[in-house]
């Protein structure tokens, strides 16, 4: 069985390799709506990874305390 954090990785991975593909057709077909939704959702992505990280770093300074 796979721990949680490998999961979550592999998760997020497939998620953003998802988001180029769809990119990357949309870049291939010239769809500007497309791009527009494949960059927002890049976009999106990345913010909740770094929502990811300033939450765990709270926490972990929250529990030093």
């Amino acid at each position: 069985m796979l721990s949680r954090s490998t999961l979550n990785r592999f998760i997020i991975i497939g998620f953003m390799v998802l988001v180029g593909f769809c990119l990357a057709k949309a870049i291939y077909n010239g769809s500007f709506m497309g791009i527009t939704l494949a960059l927002t959702s890049l976009g999106a992505g990345v913010y909740f990874l770094y929502l990811l990280v300033k939450g765990r770093e709270a926490m972990e300074r929250e529990e030093t305390i």
